[in-house]
């Protein structure tokens, strides 16, 4: 009952953020500023953060928060992960700050349950694209439209298998100019024993590519890797250098549909900075790629 009504408070969370970010857009009033990482950072993403630990704290005030820009907050056995704005062109709080900031479609809040070390349920909402998706442990993956509303028609989401990794298709992200050398080493191998990646680069090297690519996950109405091997447009999706927020809301929304995740050694975890989803017969095989280079 717990994994229920967690879910069911994701979703009027998701609504708030969303409803929230709406009205920022449609002010002329946003500032921008740069993080010390490079990437940008709005008010709107601190204020969706606020009004998303407040909401929390006033009906769980005994659970922790972690949200990118304002950090973890509280020490509970349970807390609630939070990405503010995530898209297409960064890794960052609203997820997809870049995105916001350029009026794209393709961004999102994401909304994680961590439980005792276990992430029970997880919200990734579009609502540019009038989309959502959302998990909790036992009860599926499933799709629809946001904001929530009762009836409102939505389907579940099935993995279906794949056994060759040498035919699969593999998302990377970040590009290979925002890798590290060892990262890069990691995308180069992978890449090497897959059919195809998206996006389609030479992974082995930090030269730039003109224009920029893009995620993934552009142009399919969704807004992360992750949620492409949910829906069974990829097979697997890498991403390297990544923060808990934007993972763990993910976790539950493959796994529930069918799929895998691990972080690069095969461990449940979301705070070493890399994340592996795929099809569940895919997954071994792409960490023994994988392995030899961490």
């Amino acid at each position: 009952m717990a994994d229920a009504a967690d879910l069911a408070l994701t979703q009027h969370l998701a609504d708030l953020a969303d409803d929230f970010a709406r009205r920022y857009l449609a002010t002329t009033s946003l500032t921008v500023c740069t993080k010390s990482d490079g990437s940008p950072v709005t008010d709107a993403d601190r204020e969706i953060e606020h009004v998303l630990r407040s909401e929390i704290r006033r009906r769980h005030p005994r659970d922790a928060f972690v949200g990118e820009e304002s950090g973890e907050q509280g020490a509970g056995s349970r807390r609630w992960i939070i990405d503010g704005i995530d898209g297409i062109d960064g890794i960052d709080g609203i997820d997809g700050t870049a995105s916001f900031i350029a009026g794209e479609p393709e961004w999102s809040t994401l909304i994680a349950v961590e439980d005792r070390g276990s992430i029970t349920s997880g919200m990734v909402s579009a609502p540019a694209l009038g989309n959502r998706w959302w998990a909790t442990r036992g009860a599926g993956a499933w799709t629809g439209p946001c904001p929530s509303r009762p009836g409102a028609p939505s389907h579940r989401l099935a993995i279906t298998p794949n056994d060759d990794a040498h035919a699969a298709t593999v998302g990377i992200w970040p590009p290979p100019h925002r890798l590290s050398e060892s990262q890069r080493a990691i995308a180069a191998k992978l890449a090497g024993h897959v059919a195809r990646t998206r996006p389609a680069l030479d992974w082995s090297t930090a030269e730039t590519t003109a224009p920029p690519p893009r995620k993934p996950s552009t142009g399919s109405g969704t807004c992360h890797g992750g949620l492409l091997v949910a829906t069974g447009q990829l097979d697997a999706f890498l991403l390297l250098g990544a923060g808990p927020w934007d993972i763990a809301a993910l976790i539950p929304i493959v796994q529930e549909a069918g799929g895998t995740f691990s972080n690069l050694a095969g461990q449940q975890r979301t705070d070493t900075g890399a994340a592996l989803f795929a099809r569940p017969n895919l997954h071994q095989q792409l960490l023994d790629v994988i392995a030899p280079g961490i």
